[in-house]
């Protein structure tokens, strides 16, 4: 069987597309796993499924490069955004995808010569450790409390954007051994679900610079939900303005905390090539 795909990519974080709207695939984990292998497949942090929904105009599913599935990528749907809209799945500028964190609402952008970026209302943020989750801290929101991993202690903030994120701020990134914390943070006690790991150096009140380890996908060049929690975070400990760039490793994202308590990200998404699967 041939699968045609589409890969794109949003500040460097990869994704292989399938438009599976006739729910054909049967084990996408296992597919996920496969696909996104850099060596022996076509190479991804994830594979995204564009699917049919009762309560939305699409739904989108994402496996991470582990095949674990995950509630939400920022940076997956401005893609997946992009996918629906270029390939005449939808006449749409800005309409309603279904995900694993609520319904979600991407707007393209335009420039006379095309789509210059999508924003994506990302709905509010979730604060309380109970729905976030975290475990053995009782009720309330995270904000700048200790943690300790592999002997050290550093100081967190918790937020979910319908996934778990854990925000640490830090003087000095090229300092920080990324590869050998993250799994640690990942698999924390405190994380049931494990979680994903921002570590953020703040430049300005409004410019910031962030690295991130990914549960199910180890450090990536950008995290959409992530950069929505570390501006989430940053404004909880009053070291930010509500709007800020944040620099990651593969590109920037413009991401605003706005008075009606949803978080808004802006950011590219670029079509790499396009082929098929066979199985």
């Amino acid at each position: 069987m041939a699968i045609a795909f589409t890969k794109w990519q949003g500040c460097g974080n990869d994704f292989v597309l399938i438009d599976d709207r006739a729910e054909q695939i049967s084990d996408p984990a296992d597919l996920a796993v496969r696909m996104c292998d850099r060596h022996y497949g076509i190479g991804a942090d994830g594979l995204i499924l564009v699917l049919p929904s009762v309560d939305a105009d699409f739904r989108m599913a994402i496996f991470n490069a582990d095949g674990s599935e995950a509630e939400m990528c920022g940076n997956g749907i401005r893609c997946f955004a992009r996918l629906v809209y270029d390939y005449g799945l939808t006449d749409k500028t800005t309409f309603t995808v279904e995900t694993g964190a609520g319904i979600l609402r991407p707007s393209l952008i335009f420039i006379e010569d095309g789509i210059q970026s999508v924003r994506v209302d990302m709905g509010e943020p979730v604060l309380e450790a109970e729905d976030i989750p975290v475990v053995g801290l009782g009720r309330g929101p995270i904000v700048n409390r200790p943690i300790t991993v592999l002997g050290h202690t550093y100081d967190v903030t918790c937020v979910s954007m319908g996934n778990p994120h854990c925000v640490v701020f830090v003087e000095d990134l090229a300092a920080l051994d990324i590869d050998r914390i993250g799994p640690a943070f990942e698999k924390h006690e405190w994380f049931p679900r494990r979680v994903n790991t921002e570590f953020v150096v703040i430049r300005d009140r409004t410019h910031l610079r962030m690295r991130v380890w990914e549960r199910g996908a180890s450090v990536t060049l950008a995290c959409g939900t992530g950069a929505c929690a570390t501006l989430v975070a940053a404004i909880l400990n009053h070291k930010t303005e509500r709007q800020v760039e944040i620099e990651l490793d593969g590109g920037i994202l413009t991401v605003e905390w706005a008075e009606d308590n949803h978080v808004y990200m802006t950011g590219p998404a670029d079509l790499v090539f396009k082929g098929e699967w066979f199985e």
